[in-house]
């Protein structure tokens, strides 16, 4: 009896063992290879009927970590899954790792499966990718999930690179590539390991998929460019957060990693930010609690459209202001803010409205002298009058000195959308009231002329 007990519990085991699988998308989903005009060929698989949902994996994974929720949410959605550039089944390109160009990648995607506006749910660096896209095409993300990652630059950003815990974000280059070369083992379940609140999770099959894919050639120096270019991240989004997203937003953060944090890091750039946290779970989502998780983001893809929050005003304010010239409160030093150039000199004024924000502001800016502002466009309407000193501005997509046109006091001008202008102060300051309808945003022309480009670097 007890070498039966023993021989049947040999023979259960070794049945676990040999159907062991590793994550893998439904197998009726079509795929096909797109290629980016960034300049990389990526591999995506999709399939199911409906509204259309966009996944994006993260690092140490590729596409098929999304099999929990794309079986799932295939009964009702079309599911697009894409690998990252460098990752999984797409190609390996040399350059290209920053997030807004593979945002640009993921738009490709989109496109190319005859798909405009889409919901967008995303994880890990897949978070990084996605608020750019969000970022980049507003008006083509109808909500937007992120789980349990930090946004390059955006707050607690640089507290977070203080964490001894996230070596891996600096751990790069030619050395760390021969470093790890046939112990790729080694290195993944180092991280792993480290954010998981389940020693268990990810599985053997789930570990020795992944790091199969990413032992191909080319492809620990592709996952290690995507920490590379952190700082271009960072430049990037510290653009992208002068103009908040609108869509209804789901931040979820697991319990034992980053819980409600994911929720705080999202409050600085969107408006409209629901919080979630998946109980015991660490940052491996789909690993550790499929369940929960799919079921979180399906009730906030399938919920009622969200509100956005409507900033309320004290009951003594009807909107009723009236102010003399001499009571316009400049600060003491410069903030451009939204709807301005962004040169740092520039002194912002709001009198009315928020130009972050949908509807009427108006703004006043006040330029220091001998200041020249190179060609860019905001993507709003607006008017100005010229309220002070001697202002030069003209049209086109760089400047031209030969293009300006010398406007006074009293004088009056406009920046229609996407219109290039550029402009120059003499040797006095200049103040400049605009008005235009939110959300505004700044947009150069030349990027390496973007003066708040150069701030952050």
């Amino acid at each position: 009896m007890i070498r039966h007990c023993v021989a049947l519990a040999i023979l259960v085991a070794l049945a676990t063992i040999s159907y062991a699988q590793h994550p893998s998308l439904p197998s009726s989903f079509q795929a096909k290879t797109v290629h980016s005009p960034e300049g990389a060929d990526i591999f995506v698989r999709w399939g199911g009927t409906g509204a259309v949902v966009v996944l994006i994996h993260g690092y140490a994974e590729n596409s098929d970590s999304w099999s929990p929720l794309a079986s799932d949410l295939m009964k009702d959605h079309t599911v697009v899954v894409p690998d990252l550039r460098g990752i999984g089944r797409s190609s390996k390109p040399t350059g290209g790792y920053d997030k807004k160009t593979q945002a640009k990648d993921i738009r490709a995607v989109v496109t190319a499966l005859g798909f405009d506006k889409t919901f967008v749910v995303a994880h890990d660096i897949g978070n990084m990718v996605a608020y750019a896209y969000a970022a980049m095409y507003p008006d083509k993300v109808d909500r937007l999930v992120v789980m349990d990652a930090p946004i390059p630059g955006i707050e607690p950003w640089n507290t977070i690179l203080l964490n001894p815990g996230v070596w891996h974000f600096n751990f790069h280059g030619p050395d760390a590539e021969r470093l790890v070369a046939g112990r790729e083992r080694i290195y993944f379940d180092r991280i792993w390991n480290d954010f998981t609140g389940d020693p268990s999770k990810p599985d053997e099959a789930t570990r020795n998929f992944f790091t199969a894919t990413y032992a191909q050639p080319g492809g620990m120096r592709a996952g290690f460019a995507q920490f590379t270019a952190f700082s271009i991240d960072a430049a990037d989004n510290k653009v992208f957060e002068q103009v908040k997203l609108k869509m209804p937003v789901l931040a979820v953060g697991g319990e034992k990693s980053f819980g409600p944090l994911q929720a705080v890091i999202m409050r600085h750039v969107a408006v409209n930010v629901q919080e979630a946290v998946v109980p015991r779970s660490g940052h491996w989502l789909m690993e550790e609690s499929p369940v929960y998780t799919v079921n979180l983001v399906r009730s906030f893809l399938d919920s009622p459209a969200a509100t956005i929050p409507v900033r309320a005003t004290a009951d003594h304010d009807v909107g009723e202001t009236r102010l003399t010239p001499g009571e316009f409160k400049f600060p003491q030093q410069g903030n451009p803010g939204t709807g301005s150039s962004g040169v740092g000199g520039i002194e912002t004024v709001v009198l009315k409205g928020d130009p972050n924000e949908s509807g009427v502001y108006t703004i006043m800016l006040r330029v220091p002298a001998h200041t020249q502002i190179a060609a860019h466009s905001h993507r709003d309407d607006r008017v100005a009058t010229v309220v002070s000193g001697t202002w030069h501005i003209g049209y086109g997509d760089k400047f031209d000195e030969s293009k300006l046109k010398t406007l006074t006091p009293g004088s009056f001008y406009t920046e229609p959308p996407g219109r290039n202008h550029f402009a120059e102060t003499g040797d006095e300051p200049v103040v400049v009231q605009i008005t235009g309808s939110g959300p505004s945003s700044t947009e150069y022309v030349d990027p390496t002329q973007d003066p708040r480009t150069r701030r952050s670097n």
